[in-house]
């Protein structure tokens, strides 16, 4: 009989089936106990970025332990595998494992990541597949409450997951090009093709830098890069361009009374009707919560108001957005001024319009 005063002990992850060809392939990427890299320690913290969450690493699972090749947010190098999350996530390689509450999943709630120090309780793990499917480790995201994964986040890590691959293959391949020099024709065709797969991954990543996960607009870093290369263009050609500052009014209520999913599904259909109607007009981008900016290039102050006069009354009629309406603040740039003048104008005419009322534009001077 056991005693009762004994701990709970977690329980052990299981081995992949094909373990040994899997160590012996991760043997092979050399990366194992190998310095930091500013290529890896970008992927963490661009998964970090896109999921809000405060800690994640490329972890590699090797026969005891699982070694960190990059980490954000604590300052673990290793851990015992059999304490390790990720120890889990490689045996099913085709699939992300989410914890939303390890304190409730029979697999983690004994484990010393949860109840010690660290007090993990979500956790998200894409396997670390490479050129012959073997999953060598995770890019993993966690943090110390409870959370879902959303599917735009899921689909940023995945992607996240396919450049850490990228990278240890290439590292591979770069490795065999040392070791067969006399081979060179046929290892440059291969390298070549992998850097153009990384090329490729680089792009995307680039957009991910640049968009919104939840709604698909530009986010705040998108919308400052279009908005400089506007402001050259205009003040070059000599023409008009206004920035606005919308934020829904009494968003936090939706949240409060509905639920954030409902919030996120009304925050999703303002940002398509916003980018709809600014279609042939300039950029709607989602500037950060409930805030959104407009770029109008070419519009003067007046025809900018008008816009978005159009866009409040829009808003306010729209039957599936739990009732909120849009306080908007314009200005119109002013020749030499710099981007952040203009924006700062209309969020201080933002603010009159929701002292007026809301649901309303306000101009700036």
């Amino acid at each position: 009989m056991v005693s009762a005063d004994l701990p709970a002990v977690a329980p052990r992850p299981a081995r992949p089936d094909n373990e040994a060809e899997r160590l012996a392939a991760l043997r092979a990427s050399r990366l194992l106990d190998t310095p930091r890299e500013q290529s890896f320690d970008d992927l963490v913290a661009l998964a970090v970025a896109v999921t809000g969450a405060s800690m994640a690493a490329v972890s590699l699972v090797d026969a005891e332990r699982q070694w960190f090749k990059a980490q954000h947010g604590f300052n673990a190098c290793e851990t015992p595998r059999d304490v390790a999350f990720c120890a889990h996530t490689i045996l099913d390689p085709q699939r992300v494992l989410v914890v939303e509450d390890a304190t409730r999943d029979p697999r983690f709630e004994h484990n010393p990541l949860v109840t010690g120090e660290m007090g993990i309780r979500f956790y998200a793990g894409v396997p670390l597949l490479d050129a012959e499917g073997h999953a060598l480790g995770s890019l993993c995201v966690f943090d110390t409450r409870p959370r879902p994964l959303g599917e735009a986040e899921m689909r940023a890590l995945q992607a996240l997951a396919r450049q850490a691959g990228f990278l240890i293959e290439l590292r591979r391949t770069t490795e065999a090009l040392n070791l067969y020099v006399n081979e060179c024709a046929w290892y440059e065709r291969r390298l070549l093709h992998y850097s153009e797969l990384l090329e490729a991954q680089n792009a995307d990543l680039a957009r991910q830098t640049r968009t919104d996960p939840l709604t698909g607009l530009a986010n705040r870093r998108g919308y400052g890069e279009v908005l400089g290369a506007a402001l050259e263009r205009a003040e070059q050609e000599g023409t008009p361009l206004s920035v606005a500052i919308v934020d829904l009014d009494h968003f936090k209520r939706v949240n409060d009374s509905l639920g954030h999913g409902e919030g996120d599904r009304v925050l999703v259909r303002v940002s398509q009707a916003l980018d709809e109607k600014m279609k042939g007009v300039g950029l709607a981008a989602r500037y950060g919560g409930e805030e959104f900016a407009l770029l109008l290039p070419g519009a003067d102050l007046e025809h900018a108001h008008e816009h978005c006069r159009m866009l409040c009354r829009a808003l306010a009629v729209m039957q599936d957005c739990g009732g909120v309406t849009a306080s908007i603040g314009v200005a119109q740039w002013r020749p030499g001024e710099e981007p952040g003048a203009a924006l700062s104008r209309a969020d201080a005419a933002l603010y009159r319009a929701k002292l007026g009322g809301r649901n309303r534009v306000e101009l700036a001077s």
